[in-house]
């Protein structure tokens, strides 16, 4: 029942973290998706960093790491809010848009991975 609690949790933070990206800068930029970008490669790299330090000392414990990973990066990236916004742009025939968006998406969000990965064996001095 705990998991569910920190997974919950950190779920609702990520969520409304989201949001408020969103907001922000869709509300600034209408014709491109930036809110839910930055949300996926904020969290690609985050996560990255998280595993990245796990994986070189053990440190995180299981609460926190559902909390971190499952939880508030959960809700912070949104594949399904992704998959929308892109057939909402094709549909309206931008196309070019659409698939700049599938790109950067699925591309920075493997890079950010990576980055976070590579950032944790330099905070750890590996």
């Amino acid at each position: 029942m705990m998991q569910i609690i920190v997974v919950g949790i950190g779920g609702f933070i990520g969520s409304c973290v989201r949001f408020l990206l969103s907001k922000w800068l869709n509300g600034s930029f209408p014709n491109f998706p930036f809110g839910t970008l930055l949300s996926n490669v904020i969290a690609a790299f985050v996560i990255g960093f998280i595993i990245g330090i796990e994986r070189q000392s053990g440190s995180i414990g299981d609460k926190t790491k559902l909390f971190l990973t499952t939880g508030l990066l959960g809700g912070l990236s949104t594949f399904s809010t992704f998959s929308l916004e892109t057939v909402k742009l094709f549909e309206d025939g931008n196309f070019l848009t659409a698939s700049g968006n599938i790109g950067l998406n699925l591309g920075l969000s493997l890079i950010f991975v990576v980055l976070g990965l590579q950032f944790a064996s330099f905070v750890k001095g590996n």
